[in-house]
């Protein structure tokens, strides 16, 4: 008997496993027409450098208190968002308290004041960012007008900076997706402002529209356009899903918080060279797929997707959300967590709280696996929560544990089976195996023209091999 250890280097499993970018076969989708979704700016943002001072209303009772969380450390996390994008700094910050944080103001009038006075006397201020959610129009208009700067919220600057990493076309338009709300919520108010003005005559010569119409319509047809185009990518994203799953490949859906370490993990993982990760937040805005092996030899493919962030406003969520529609058809979910962020547990809440949202299948949710990333960042660092992996995907340690704890649990919720087979040497069978499942160990008996083959693979593929070599 001669034994041999399979390292799966079928050139059909290489080709499609090969890292890929969603976007690489939408060629009948013209960058023209991407571009030209794409280049209409967010009128709060635009281009140019800033110089940003930051209030974090902290909301002191009520059901808008953040309980999981300190305002200092939502406050570490706006400077975070602000230092991300290039030519930005953060020259002033204040935490100011409020009772009244649904009101126009936010603030009332003694601490707006304060407020006010402290932004005046900060020389060289470009921009003031109100870290909350969305700030509505009206409330912008006022604390333009008070501060003579333009004022920014969270859902205005992560869609900057979204912007600025886009590089695919599925990624700028769902983006542009993202700007419609932000952009609908504005108009009223800036029609309103040109009628003040006396800008002439209601309604558009002839047409029996007024200016607002004629905009709403325009931004209508716009938001047709994008979603048609993410419609088609939308489908060539199902074939690309639909050849994995012909192959047999199991997909794990690996998602966490922002810069929480995925594609870090991903690249220790698979050791793929071709990926950069980044000391950024949403450094990656497309689904990338990435292949990798398993200790069984198994071959399963890791999608990176995007990162989440605390009060990610729902539109934008939205906006993604035909991308993440790979989590849904997984076969397992990995949560990264950056273990040494101060606030880890707050981050775990915040993207579990996004998985519900997206109605990820129950089976996925039971199973998933929690990696605890960065442990070399924490002294003396000690597995405090059971069903949790530690791990560092940039010292490359407990990748090991990892990978098997990931094969468990593939097997068990994919139905795979560890089988031994005999093969007759002169067919075709053992090259079929390696096509279409793991194999993992080869005997080969040269007397007898045959060999015995360990092999892990699925009951459909099982069927599919016995309908095909059932006379031999």
């Amino acid at each position: 008997m001669v034994k041999l250890t399979s390292c799966t280097t079928s050139a059909t499993i290489r080709q499609t496993t090969r890292p890929w970018r969603e976007e690489e076969d939408d060629e009948d989708i013209d960058d023209s027409e991407v571009d030209q979704l794409f280049q209409q700016q967010v009128p709060t943002v635009g281009e140019g450098d800033h110089r940003i001072f930051i209030v974090h209303p902290d909301v002191k009772w009520g059901a808008m208190k953040q309980y999981l969380t300190t305002a200092d450390l939502m406050m570490a996390e706006a400077v975070g968002l602000v230092n991300t994008l290039q030519n930005w700094s953060v020259i002033d910050k204040m935490v100011l308290s409020t009772k009244t944080p649904e009101k126009k103001m936010i603030f009332g009038k003694g601490n707006f004041q304060t407020l006010t006075d402290r932004i005046r006397r900060t020389p060289g201020v470009t921009a003031v960012f109100v870290n909350v959610e969305r700030l509505s129009p009206a409330s912008e208009k006022e604390f333009e007008l008070a501060w003579g700067v333009k004022v920014f919220d969270r859902y205005s600057v992560v869609l900057h900076i979204f912007r600025c990493n886009a590089k695919t076309k599925e990624a700028k338009l769902q983006i542009s997706l993202g700007e419609i709300p932000l952009l609908r919520s504005r108009l009223r108010n800036e029609v309103a402002n040109l009628d003040q003005q006396g800008g002439g005559s209601k309604y558009i010569m002839g047409s029996g529209e007024t200016l607002l119409e004629v905009h709403q319509r325009l931004l209508k047809e716009r938001e047709m356009k994008i979603r048609s185009a993410l419609e088609r990518l939308r489908r060539k994203r199902h074939l690309l899903r639909s050849h994995r799953k012909h192959r047999d490949f199991p997909v794990i859906s690996v998602m966490g918080y922002t810069n929480c370490g995925k594609t870090t993990l991903i690249k220790a993982l698979t050791g793929d060279v071709a990926l950069q990760p980044r000391d950024q937040l949403f450094a990656t805005l497309d689904v990338t797929v990435h292949a990798g092996t398993l200790p069984s030899h198994m071959t399963v493919l890791y999608v990176d997707t995007i990162g989440f962030l605390s009060q990610l406003p729902h539109q934008l969520i939205d906006s993604f959300s035909a991308t993440l529609e790979d989590v849904t058809h997984s076969d397992l979910i990995v949560h990264v967590r950056d273990i040494s962020h101060p606030e880890t547990l707050n981050q775990k809440v915040n993207v579990l709280n996004v998985l519900k949202n997206l109605q990820i299948p129950e089976r996925l949710m039971s199973s998933i696996i929690e990696v605890h990333n960065k442990i070399d960042l924490v002294d003396s660092y000690e597995l405090s929560e059971s069903n949790s992996l530690a791990v560092s995907a940039l010292r490359h340690q407990g990748l090991e544990e990892l990978k098997t704890e990931l094969e468990k649990t593939i097997v068990t919720n994919n139905g795979k089976q560890v089988m031994t087979l005999t093969v007759d040497l002169c067919s075709s069978q053992l090259s079929w195996l390696y096509k279409e499942a793991t194999i993992q160990e080869v005997d080969v008996n040269p007397d007898e023209g045959c060999a015995v083959v360990k092999v892990i693979m699925s009951a459909a593929a099982f069927g599919r091999y016995r309908k095909m070599f059932q006379s031999t």
